[in-house]
């Protein structure tokens, strides 16, 4: 009988053992920390003057220490978890159920957080991204290289204009375009009834046309027969993206949207899961899709959703909830690996607050993010500001 094609013997790479014992899970500590905003930021069900985040530091017995952030936004009401209850799940479930593991195994250790707790994803993304950087620090790589490396290293960004008075709004957006910070903004509706915000709208339109990118954000405020009205309005103004007009529940309604739409629909607090995201996509309910570290659980998990949404022939936008340069950076590193990101990103949440948490915040330059260097995901904890503003 003729010989059979030569069978490539695939033999394990070795690790030294001591290798793997610094690489064991040895403490998981967590602080709330409360950090004041420069100004009052207005969603339509909410308004935030200071931002929260849970910090997360994860201790190996090799002496590296990884860092990883939670956010949320005025309390459970973006969605249903707070940094109370982030602090308190990650204490008494998903710490001790990765005690003694080790940390490089991240996909066996997500499937441990996922039986010690249901949903709970921004507490678990704080976990992973912390459990990221704790190895990539252990190896000298940046967070990027553990996800498959990096395809780009800046972003455009976006801007959020969140007070209400169109005014104000106007000459904070002329700032930002003279410092060359941002030329793309996107402006929160929905606090007010939809002929005010086309109002505010209108002055914003007119008085930034040709010299920046606008979009907007309704936060699940509007009804179908108010977004049918609005949507075409929108268009007439320039605007070039409405992201999350109905409720989250209301996948069919954004579908029926998206059918007349003349602008292209982003789907947010409806996707927290590649199981979401496969029911957005079956259902066409949107053009584009917001990832956020926050809704699915850390890298890995944007990661997943990504593809999927990329499957379904979704655009994809790199959102944020007002993450410090902590969360922000652990968003840069997972973006950097996505093969496109045609919206770019909306991590301004830096210089939102009256002070970073980190030595050495993130650089916005040219109107763009640009990826922080070094290991992990490659910011150093400022802890005195942690100290500073750690809920007591």
């Amino acid at each position: 009988m003729p010989a059979g094609p030569a069978v490539m013997e695939i033999r394990p790479i070795p690790v030294p053992p001591d290798l793997r014992r610094d690489l064991t899970i040895e403490a998981v500590s967590t602080t709330i920390v409360d950090v004041p905003t420069v100004r009052r930021h207005k969603l339509s069900q909410l308004s935030v003057t200071a931002q929260s985040y849970v910090i997360v530091e994860i201790r190996l017995r090799n002496g590296a220490t990884g860092v990883g952030e939670a956010a949320t936004l005025g309390g459970p009401r973006w969605s249903e978890e707070s940094v109370e209850g982030i602090k308190a799940t990650i204490d008494a479930h998903l710490s001790p159920a990765i005690l003694g593991q080790s940390a490089e195994r991240f996909i066996a250790i997500g499937t441990l957080l996922d039986a010690a707790a249901k949903r709970n994803s921004a507490a678990k993304g704080a976990i992973e991204t912390a459990l990221i950087d704790a190895v990539g620090r252990t190896l000298g790589l940046p967070a990027h290289q553990l996800l498959g490396g990096r395809v780009r290293e800046r972003f455009p960004v976006f801007w959020t204009l969140a007070s209400g008075d169109p005014g104000q709004e106007i000459e904070e957006a002329e700032a930002k375009l003279s410092a060359r910070l941002h030329d793309r903004f996107k402006i929160k509706v929905g606090a007010q009834p939809v002929e005010a915000d086309l109002a505010r709208l209108t002055r914003l339109s007119a008085a930034l046309a040709g010299r920046a990118q606008l979009i907007v954000d309704a936060n699940q405020a509007w009804d179908e027969p108010t977004a049918v009205r609005a949507l075409p309005a929108l268009a007439d103004l320039g605007i070039a993206l409405a992201e999350q007009p109905l409720p989250a529940w209301n996948m069919a309604g954004m579908a029926r949207l998206k059918a007349r739409s003349p602008i292209p629909l982003m789907a947010d607090e409806c996707v927290f899961s590649a199981h979401d995201m496969f029911q957005a996509g079956a259902l066409a309910c949107a053009d584009v899709v917001s990832l956020k570290i926050v809704k699915h659980g850390g890298l890995f998990g944007l990661h997943k959703v990504a593809a999927v949404a990329e499957a379904a022939g979704f655009s994809l936008y790199g959102g944020c909830l007002l993450e410090s340069s902590i969360g922000a950076a652990a968003h840069l590193q997972a973006f950097a690996g996505l093969n496109t990101l045609a919206w770019g990103c909306e991590h301004f949440g830096p210089h939102i607050l009256t002070q970073d948490l980190v030595l050495e915040p993130l650089v916005i330059r040219d109107f763009h993010i640009h990826l922080p260097s070094g290991p992990g995901i490659g910011i150093e904890l400022d802890r005195a500001q942690l100290a500073r503003f750690a809920r007591t």
